[in-house]
């Protein structure tokens, strides 16, 4: 029997699912609805495209529409689904000639991804004030840049696409501010490595006003100027809204899916929803994360290539288990790359370790090779099992930091002790590292505190 496999979104999680399926089930019918027209596009290079590093926004593509018609699977662009009816094994979409359909489905996945926090700031709305999250949203962005040749940006949101776009802005020759709620940029580290990355900003002619909240966007003559707490003010010609992302679950939670964290739709490890033949995945989902044993909300683009794989192979008839995240994520900030994964000291003690947090610093490799360049690395593990709970990592962009935060994230994945990270078999040779890699020399600071009680 042919299964007829339908997919809502067309994103990382989505294209995944439909090509794992044909994967599984070459006889598989899949059908992808999408609301834009560019399938298995990448979000998180929007902020390379608008910078100019990458020229051309075709080169976005993970895959054309071409190359997915080839795997067998039939694409639905500019079609929005407006509801599911899982009694009947319908879903009604409007096509791209604002015709109402009802597409059957056998087995369903839903992938509609998140869409960006919209804060209620008065003069959100106003022209020159954008958020990102999207190609449309890009596209808005860039025209902007060509017509208006703004001087200055303000950036609401000292986050992952807040730093990038501070990056992007001066590249461009904007005079950049970046206005952030908390203590310091970059909230997914701790505060010493914030404040490294808070003076590369400084460094590139970042203006940053961190403990500040925007109460306020209004027009100042051809400028806008935003407002806020602690008597804030600063006018620029370009205003970009950063601050977070929510689960787009309104179309699952009006036909009875179940949500959880952050009301981000409910799922087993499988992908599967509380509805019989529904399955979902991607940013729109609970995240089942390996440390805590438990959910949360972490939308990532790695997480959802995973769970659309599982989603689309076990709605063919699969069984594979999504083996969970760790929150693993790295960042360039300018010269500076940014990464961390697992828990950092206060997360580990909300879920019930005695966490001791060690920073130390070394060469990213022999210091008589030239080039040589400090890596600041803060690693966290368990007092009383010396189990490893997390590692956070701030370098330069040639330091290897993402490699390295890979090491801490493999030994995160299969439970290791922190010291056991000195009895990996890592490369050397002088220009790149040295006998004792900067993981292992963290490793060893952390041991050698443990040990001391401290």
């Amino acid at each position: 029997m042919t299964t007829r496999l339908l997919i809502i979104g067309g994103s990382d999680a989505g294209i995944s699912a439909g090509l794992r399926a044909r994967e599984w089930d070459p006889r598989c019918e899949v059908t992808i609805v999408m609301a834009d027209r560019f399938p298995n596009y990448s979000i998180c290079g929007l902020p390379f495209y608008l910078s100019g590093e990458v020229p051309d926004w075709h080169w976005l593509a993970h895959r054309t529409a071409e190359d997915i018609a080839r795997e067998g699977i039939h694409l639905l662009l500019d079609a929005t689904a407006q509801a599911i009816d899982p009694a009947s094994h319908l879903v009604t979409i409007l096509d791209e000639a604002g015709k109402a359909r009802q597409l059957p489905y056998d087995r369903l996945v839903i992938a509609t991804g998140a869409v960006p926090v919209r804060p209620r700031i008065p003069g959100i709305d106003l022209s020159g004030v954008y958020l990102l999250r999207s190609m449309q949203d890009s596209f808005a962005v860039h025209e902007y840049l060509d017509t208006h040749a703004p001087a200055s940006a303000v950036i609401v949101g000292g986050g992952y696409i807040g730093m990038e776009m501070a990056d992007a802005f001066v590249r461009l020759g904007l005079a950049v501010t970046v206005v952030e709620r908390g203590a310091w940029v970059l909230k997914t580290v701790d505060e010493s490595l914030g404040k490294q990355v808070l003076a590369e900003l400084w460094h590139h002619g970042v203006e940053v006003a961190t403990g500040v909240a925007v109460e306020r966007i209004a027009q100042a003559g051809p400028q806008l100027r935003v407002m806020g707490s602690e008597g804030f003010s600063v006018t620029a010609d370009l205003v970009l809204v950063a601050v977070s992302v929510r689960p787009q679950t309104e179309l699952a939670e009006a036909a009875g899916i179940a949500t959880g964290e952050r009301q981000a739709i409910r799922v087993t490890r499988t992908m599967e929803t509380n509805v019989s033949d529904i399955y979902a995945a991607g940013d729109c989902v609970e995240t089942w994360h390996r440390l805590l044993k438990a959910p949360t909300y972490l939308p990532l683009g790695t997480t959802a290539h995973k769970q659309g794989r599982v989603a689309g192979e076990n709605a063919v008839g699969g069984h594979r288990e999504f083996a969970g995240t760790l929150g693993t994520q790295v960042v360039k900030v300018f010269e500076l790359v940014v990464a961390r994964t697992g828990l950092r000291d206060a997360e580990a003690v909300k879920a019930g370790f005695e966490p001791l947090t060690v920073e130390s610093t070394s060469w990213d490799h022999k210091i008589y090779y030239p080039d040589a360049h400090e890596l600041h690395m803060r690693v966290t593990g368990d007092r009383k099992t010396g189990r490893l709970l997390g590692a956070q990592m701030v370098g330069h962009y040639q330091s290897e930091v993402a490699k390295r935060i890979d090491v801490f994230a493999t030994a995160l994945f299969h439970g290791m002790c922190v010291d056991d990270l000195n009895e990996l078999d890592l490369s050397y040779t002088p220009p790149v590292s040295s006998p004792w890699d900067p993981v292992q020399t963290s490793a060893q600071a952390w041991v050698e505190q443990c040990q001391n009680g401290e």
